[in-house]
């Protein structure tokens, strides 16, 4: 503070002596000050505490523009250029030029009165005159060791940003009118910008952008009335054909920004460029940018962007009327379309951004019109009507996108997507020519890109699935499908390289895809596709594991029309898949447990011998769950076999969901006798039936307690018990009339591209169950089944209705087998903790009345007679006990004597 004090008074006396000191000792006191004052500036981090700083600027800027003139004043171009460096650049005793130059540098940077204080000392004309000569007339060298003076790069900053400062602000922009430089420099950049001064381009350019933004009615008059536009479009117009095609572009966007920028002041610059053939210009300059490398795009983007900018500058409103086709989606409303008022007004402008378009093939500049015509719809959504309704370019352009790069062609059907999904109309007409282009697959890539977009629009709403049935498009797929079945059909076991992969095989999978969207909620598009006779082709795209999703899609939607045909179709695959296809079965179970929700299906699966079709996969599962696994379960998780066991058992529980006549089927034909053996035979159950010695227990623990154990904690317990418990958790669910609504696993599919889900699995794929893993912190492999839910939350024993009784029967039979040589001790305490358990599921009256008029007491006896035959069996008491609560309701005498 104390220096800025001792500053401020030495200029206040430099203020008083002036008047009475001649020129040159005035200047001399100034420039012996201005060091005290940037020593202080620099020691104060830029903070000045100086009450005269405006007349200090003032004074500064009018001494610079004085040495600026008088350095200039009566030389040649080029002795004029190289007698400012010295001035600006000067070092040592005689540096008053440079001294000043920081000075005013510093100065403009302070604020705004100040700055305008510097405007008005005439330093924006003498800059401009400055920079006019630093572009036009690049220095050569002028020293030994190969240095030039245009390498000062700080000196050049301080000017640039100096002239920055100034021309930002429209007094500064007004102050240029008293010389010609400005248009002069403007014209220069158009013509002479491969003779020009090359380190002074980009800053030229920074300083002739900052003007074009501020300009006024004035300078806008001025520039008219030297046909600068003219003249320098007409120079371009030279330039486009000899200079490299980023360089145009470099010295287009400039003379284009004064065009742009002008215009809400005046249309004037922009009529001048228009009369010109501006457009014309700009047009043979982008085609020129074709194979632009990457560092020449900034300018190419730049002129893109003002030309996308002018298509909104013009003096009326287009008047178009278009008619809108119907159907359309029933919230669109054509006079609620418009929301901003940045409306379409030059079609002029577009007409160049659609000419490129329709010319060029280069990816970049593609997108970058695809960019420009979305960036044109969401200024106002009108302007999709008004273009298309008049020049219609997303239409023509449909016509030849196949000729396009592949990212263009994604990126154009994303645009023509966006017309349904973001301005809710549909394009009946370019729909047509989308639908063409499928049908003659010219470019595989492109059909694929197209059918992905009409899956879209499908999906959005139903009225889609009309359109296009009514278009022919799906008939159109049907016919592509059918072919292609037969040629499944034709290579079935053989290897054709055409069909594994690629664009082909996806486009197929699309098309299934496009059909299933196409018959979900359309009861009409299901008769269509079963009028077709398209039911027995279908079904062959079951085997492929890409296609099954959308495959078992399209049969689920003929289930409204025809449970029987599904439920044969489903069945049979299931009973005709071979052993090694688990993820096969495994879609085929889930498909089928979503048709059941419906009890309308149940008769049908019952008729169509589903409840022997599912169990037959258990009986294939034979030793699956050995452990160590054997055969050709070696190279499968027993993950994935504990899956399909699970979906199996899932499936028959919905099946007998709230159904009397399925559930008195299933028991009558001894089907729970045999679900009962064929979950005995998996391999983790034992093979002998025989009750073993009785061991002396000293500890129990209840089966919440055991499948903690097992899954939950670091003890150790032997794989074959895992499953069985697994097993018989799933059996207490499916007693409890639950099992269809539990979801244990989570499936992760593979999309199209990656191997099969079978492929990727070996024999170390899933060695320990997914509880494990999820307790361990780790994670299974991209192809595995992951279990879900705490296994504490899955065993609630409190009261609980048995709604199977039958499963009942299945677990008790299962009893015996819960024996591994070598784990006695572990056998007996499991087998004591089931039983246990089953007593806890008759705790209520309404699940022994359930139990006791099911008619299998006596199956239950016979499977447990040693343990009641043998007082000191150690499953005796609970066995009783069980029978006790259920004797109370003496319901069958004989049995329970």
């Amino acid at each position: 503070t104390l220096q800025w004090e001792t500053l401020g008074r030495q200029f206040v006396e430099y203020e008083q002596m002036a008047p009475f000191l001649i020129p040159e000792e005035q200047q001399r006191r100034l420039l012996d000050f201005l060091p005290l004052f940037l020593k202080a500036w620099e020691q104060s981090a830029g903070v000045v505490v100086f009450p005269n700083i405006q007349l200090l600027a003032s004074e500064v800027s009018k001494l610079l523009t004085k040495e600026i003139k008088r350095n200039l004043n009566g030389k040649p171009a080029e002795e004029a250029r190289l007698a400012l460096e010295q001035l600006l650049q000067q070092k040592g005793e005689a540096e008053d030029g440079r001294l000043l130059l920081k000075s005013v540098y510093l100065l403009s940077q302070t604020d705004l009165r100040t700055m305008w204080n510097i405007i008005g000392s005439g330093l924006p004309a003498a800059l401009m005159q400055c920079l006019y000569l630093f572009f036009t007339f690049p220095l050569k060298k002028t020293s030994d060791d190969g240095e030039t003076s245009e390498n000062d790069t700080q000196t050049q900053e301080m000017l640039v940003k100096i002239m920055l400062n100034m021309y930002r602000e429209e007094q500064g922009v007004e102050e240029l009118l008293a010389a010609d430089k400005l248009q002069s420099l403007i014209i220069a950049t158009a013509s002479l910008w491969d003779q020009c001064s090359h380190s002074w381009k980009v800053p030229t350019g920074r300083v002739l952008r900052t003007i074009s933004k501020a300009q006024t009615k004035n300078s806008i008059v001025y520039l008219q009335a030297v046909d600068c536009i003219k003249i320098a479009v007409q120079n371009l117009f030279k330039l486009a054909d000899t200079l490299p095609a980023c360089d145009v572009c470099e010295a287009a966007s400039i003379v284009l920004c004064f065009v742009k920028d002008s215009y809400p002041i005046s249309s004037a610059l922009l009529t001048e460029f228009e009369n010109n053939d501006g457009y014309q210009l700009l047009l043979k300059i982008l085609l020129r940018c074709e194979g632009l490398q990457q560092d020449g795009h900034h300018y190419l983007d730049e002129i893109l962007d003002m030309l996308t900018c002018l298509t909104t500058c013009g003096k009326t409103e287009l008047k178009v009327s278009g008619n809108i086709v119907h159907p359309q989606l029933p919230h669109f409303d054509f006079e609620r379309t418009r929301t901003s008022g940045m409306t379409v007004k030059n079609l002029q402008a577009f007409q160049v951004l659609q000419s490129i378009f329709q010319k060029s093939n280069d990816q970049h500049l593609c997108g970058r019109i695809l960019a420009a015509i979305g960036t044109i719809w969401a200024w106002d959504t009108v302007n999709f009507f008004l273009l298309e309704w008049t020049l219609q370019p997303i239409n023509q352009f449909t016509d030849i996108i196949h000729f396009k790069p592949h990212p263009v062609q994604v990126q154009f059907f994303r645009l023509v997507e966006s017309i349904v999904l973001d301005l809710s109309y549909v394009p009946h007409e370019i729909l047509k020519k989308v639908q063409y282009l499928i049908k003659e697959n010219i470019v595989p890539f492109c059909t694929l890109t197209a059918l992905r977009c009409l899956l879209s629009m499908t999906k959005k709403d139903l009225l889609f699935s009309d359109i296009f049935r009514d278009s022919g498009l799906l008939g159109l797929l049907l016919a592509l499908l059918r072919k292609h079945a037969k040629i499944l059909r034709k290579s079935a076991g053989t290897h054709l390289p055409g069909l594994e992969g690629g664009t082909e095989k996806e486009l197929n999978a699309v098309m299934l895809k496009m059909v299933a969207a196409l018959t979900v909620g359309s009861v009409r598009n299901t008769v269509v596709l079963k009028d077709y006779g398209m039911v027995p082709y279908i079904k062959i795209f079951l085997d492929d594991e890409c296609y099954r999703s959308a495959t078992l899609s399209i049969l689920e939607q003929l289930s409204v029309i025809n449970y029987e045909e599904y439920m044969s179709i489903i069945i049979g695959a299931l009973c005709s898949s071979t052993q090694g296809e688990l993820h096969l079965k495994l879609d085929l179970l889930k498909s089928l447990l979503r048709i059941l929700e419906s009890p309308k299906s149940h008769s049908a699966f019952r008729t169509c011998s589903g409840f022997n079709g599912l169990l037959s996969l258990l009986s294939d599962m034979e030793g699956a769950l050995q452990d160590p696994p054997s055969g050709l379960w070696t190279g499968v998780g027993q993950n994935c076999i504990l899956e399909l066991v699970f979906y199996t058992l899932q499936g028959i529980t919905a099946a007998l969901h709230l159904d009397p006549v399925n559930s008195n089927f299933f028991q009558r034909n001894g089907l729970f006798e045999k679900m009962a053996e064929d979950l005995g035979s998996l391999g983790c159950f034992g093979t002998q039936g025989e009750w073993q010695i009785p061991l002396n227990l000293e500890k129990t623990r209840t089966f919440a307690e055991f499948l903690d154990a097992a899954f939950c904690s670091s003890e150790p317990f032997p794989t074959w018990l895992k499953n069985c418990i697994w097993i018989l958790n799933f059996l207490d669910h499916m007693i409890k009339g639950t099992l269809h609504l539990e979801s244990y696993f989570k499936e992760r599919k593979p999309e199209m591209g990656e191997a099969s889900r079978d492929d990727q699995e070996g024999p170390q794929a899933q060695e320990e169950h997914p509880v494990a893993f999820k307790r361990r912190g780790n994670k299974l492999p991209a192809s595995a089944y992951r279990l879900w839910g705490n296994p504490e939350e899955k065993w609630e024993m409190g009261d609980c209705i048995i709604v199977h009784p039958g499963a009942v029967c299945v677990m008790v039979r299962l009893l015996p087998k819960l024996y591994k040589e070598g784990h006695s001790q572990l056998s007996q305490e499991i087998q004591c903790a089931v039983v246990d358990h089953i007593q806890s599921l008759v705790k209520s009256e309404k699940s022994r009345q359930v139990m006791c008029g099911s008619g299998l007491l006596s199956t239950i006896i016979t499977s447990c007679q040693d343990a009641f035959r043998s007082e000191s069996h150690p499953l005796h008491l609970p066995l009783t006990r069980v029978f006790e609560k259920l004797a109370s309701q003496a319901i069958e005498p004989d049995v329970l004597r």
